[in-house]
């Protein structure tokens, strides 16, 4: 049987993810691609009870504590959820994965970006996804459309000036594994995007 193929959606909050996650699932289903969606943190029961901890806005850790428990949420992710499932054949698409450790915890909070490497290093053992769609945006727009979608989480409630270097972390991971990172504007409508979706992701299909 065939590996299946790891896809991840990055960006920062206000970007659209969402809406193309589930455009991008459907566009696999409809071409008989058994396609399992899930997302970071959570995809399992103990990744959605880390989940509830970390997004909670009364949740107070220091920030490399923060970085640790997104890595063990991924940890438990990838054995129960990822790894079988694409050693299955399924097709892999999730919300967030590791380059938003090094956006928000990295480029966000200030964790050393080796450190980062180094656990990216001892939890994944060399697996990566095989394509990453970063949704760009500034962060003054990205902000102008989350807010009022529901009640702020932790992430939610920090400046622009956090969410600055969040994208520029993204950035910089875009830049250090290009062959797998393609950024697209966020700002277009979502008409274009997805048109730009279906030639990159069209390409895996074939």
């Amino acid at each position: 049987m065939m590996r299946g193929k790891f896809i991840t959606l990055e960006g920062i909050d206000g970007a659209g993810k969402s809406t193309h996650l589930a455009w991008l699932a459907d566009f696999f289903r409809q071409r008989g691609i058994v396609a399992r969606v899930t997302r970071e943190p959570g995809g399992t029961g103990l990744g959605e009870q880390l989940r509830k901890f970390l997004l909670d806005p009364v949740s107070k850790m220091h920030a490399e504590t923060e970085a640790m428990l997104m890595f063990a949420a991924r940890r438990e992710h990838l054995d129960k959820v990822i790894e079988p499932a694409l050693a299955d054949g399924e097709w892999v698409v999730c919300d967030r994965f590791t380059d938003a450790t090094f956006a928000y915890q990295g480029g966000g909070r200030g964790v050393d970006w080796q450190r980062l490497l180094q656990l990216e290093q001892w939890v994944q053992r060399g697996l990566q996804p095989d394509l990453t769609l970063l949704f760009d945006l500034a962060p003054e727009l990205g902000r102008q459309r989350a807010r009022g979608a529901r009640s702020a989480d932790r992430f939610e409630q920090e400046r622009d000036d956090f969410y600055g270097r969040v994208r520029e972390a993204y950035l910089r991971r875009a830049r250090e594994a290009s062959a797998r990172i393609r950024v697209l504007d966020a700002s277009w409508s979502v008409g274009q995007i997805q048109q730009q979706l279906a030639d990159i992701v069209g390409a895996l299909c074939r």
